[in-house]
């Protein structure tokens, strides 16, 4: 028995140091960073460089809040209908797009960046348009946050495909299974699939959604730092807020309303959310599920026009 122990302990040995020498040869090969598109804008949001766009002259300014692995590209095919009767601005989140990567990655500080890029765009302030808050998935949290911090900067809030919750999973946990190199490897295996990217893009979006910019989604994570960024939100699990915290927003006298796809399992429950943050009942998109903006630029358009 014990050589039989032996034998198996030294297997196993030889094995991890086949998949650690394979692991790291990888790495050494897939190191490269990708340059940013050219002509994106920056700005100071609170302390983060980042990238931002806007669009439109007139109307109520709108600010939309991506979610996670998303960027201000996401926003593409709601923008050019959006912007017809608002003043549209879009950025990235701190973590995520071409933002500087700047920790801790937490829901009180993405907030703070949110709160600091309406300050440079001049919303909110004594004597300013207050802007609707849109935030998608991820998103819907980061609006919520800086709204109970910020209330009276605030004219409105959507949550679109998510409730601002805390998910399962994630955090401390997995951070100690998946360990260095090895997550390096596996981040880089899945980044480099052009179709793992695709089905996880039709996976969460509707049926009739355009085919997936796999660069568009994949070339944020090859910036400098974006890798240690992906592991250090991991540590932490999805900025979210509790759901106590989110039923403050019931207080709030400012219109709001979450809109879902109607076959979205991903963002929680649309009728909770809305009764949770004190909002009319859910406007839900039938035969959308996660990716609203971009399946359903229209309709998300309308639902935000009627946001008053």
């Amino acid at each position: 028995m014990k050589r039989f122990l032996r034998r198996a302990l030294l297997a196993i040995l030889g094995l991890w140091l086949i998949v650690t020498a394979a692991s790291l040869g990888y790495n050494a090969l897939t190191g490269g960073t990708a340059a940013p598109p050219p002509g994106l804008k920056f700005v100071e949001a609170g302390d983060v460089n980042t990238r931002y766009d806007t669009w439109g002259t007139t109307g109520t300014p709108v600010v939309l809040v991506h979610g996670a692995a998303e960027s201000v590209d996401t926003w593409s095919r709601l923008v050019p209908v959006l912007a017809t009767n608002h003043r549209v601005y879009a950025y990235d989140i701190t973590g995520y797009g071409y933002s500087e990567r700047r920790a801790p990655y937490t829901i009180e500080h993405l907030a703070s960046q949110l709160l600091g890029f309406l300050d440079a765009m001049h919303l909110g302030g004594p004597g300013q348009p207050r802007p609707i808050l849109v935030g998608h998935s991820l998103g819907a949290g980061v609006v919520a946050e800086a709204t109970l911090e910020a209330p009276t900067r605030v004219g409105g809030i959507m949550f679109l495909d998510g409730d601002g919750l805390p998910l399962p999973g994630g955090g401390p946990g997995l951070r100690r299974v998946i360990v260095p190199p090895y997550r390096t490897t596996l981040l880089r295996l899945v980044l480099g699939s052009d179709s793992l990217i695709r089905k996880i893009y039709n996976s969460a979006c509707a049926p009739d959604c355009p085919a997936p910019d796999v660069d568009q989604w994949t070339r944020p994570f090859r910036q400098p730092g974006a890798e240690k960024a992906v592991w250090q939100m991991t540590a932490h699990g999805i900025p979210a807020v509790s759901a106590d915290r989110l039923a403050h927003l019931r207080d709030l006298p400012i219109p709001k309303s979450v809109v879902f796809g109607a076959l979205d399992t991903d963002g929680g429950n649309p009728t909770e959310t809305a009764t949770r943050i004190g909002a009319p009942a859910p406007t839900l998109i039938p035969h959308a599920n996660h990716l609203t903006l971009i399946s359903s630029p229209t309709q998300v358009a309308t639902a935000i026009n009627a946001l008053h």
